[in-house]
């Protein structure tokens, strides 16, 4: 599973070359603009080709989701402790509606514990990350674990191969990608990688 999340800044032309990731293989973007309200949201929505909405999981604003029929809803982590007794119908709402649900997490035990077996779930930092500065990776092993998780942070060309070995059925991307002068470049370049170590992961 190969994943990639929206840049948090606005970027120019940033549709296009959305579409033009979609157009190179991607196969999940994570919308996540935590500085937009409802309304830029939806513009940056009916700007991208209606074709690839059903690959698309939102962050915020969730209620988007039924309007544009998009793939389905992630929690992050901290509205995802906020719900507390009410996650599971939160949800088995979505569910119902045929949405997937993903969620954040930082630690293996949460993930562990948590009541909710969700989709995929992605796990982060695994290595250092590229888009936050100070963020160590952690190297979590995941063989362990029966969830589908996806390992973010540190996700480059050189380091997929050893988030695979650490037991992870996806990666995600975004520093990766938004921090280069190049984004399609640098996408082809991961995402390619990514192709040459999945061929010989049969579980991916």
């Amino acid at each position: 599973m190969f994943i990639l999340l929206t840049s948090e800044k606005e970027i120019q032309n940033e549709a296009n070359l959305i579409n033009q990731l979609f157009q190179n293989g991607l196969e999940v973007l994570h919308l996540r603009k935590p500085t937009f309200d409802k309304e830029r949201y939806r513009n940056l929505l009916t700007q991208i080709d209606q074709k690839y909405y059903s690959n698309i999981m939102l962050h915020q604003f969730h209620e988007l989701c039924s309007e544009f029929g998009l793939r389905g809803v992630h929690l992050q982590e901290q509205p995802r402790i906020d719900l507390k007794e009410k996650l599971s119908s939160y949800v088995n709402e979505y569910r119902y509606m045929g949405y997937q649900v993903s969620s954040s997490f930082h630690t293996k035990s949460d993930i562990k514990n948590c009541i909710v077996d969700f989709e995929y779930v992605l796990l982060s930092p695994v290595f250092s990350s590229i888009s936050k500065v100070g963020y160590q990776g952690k190297g979590f092993d995941v063989n362990d674990l029966n969830e589908l998780v996806v390992g973010m942070g540190g996700i480059q060309e050189n380091s997929i191969k050893a988030a695979i070995d650490l037991g992870f059925r996806g990666v995600g991307v975004l520093g990766g990608v938004w921090n280069s002068n190049n984004p399609i470049q640098s996408f082809k370049d991961i995402y390619n990688a990514y192709q040459t170590v999945k061929s010989s992961a049969k579980f991916l």
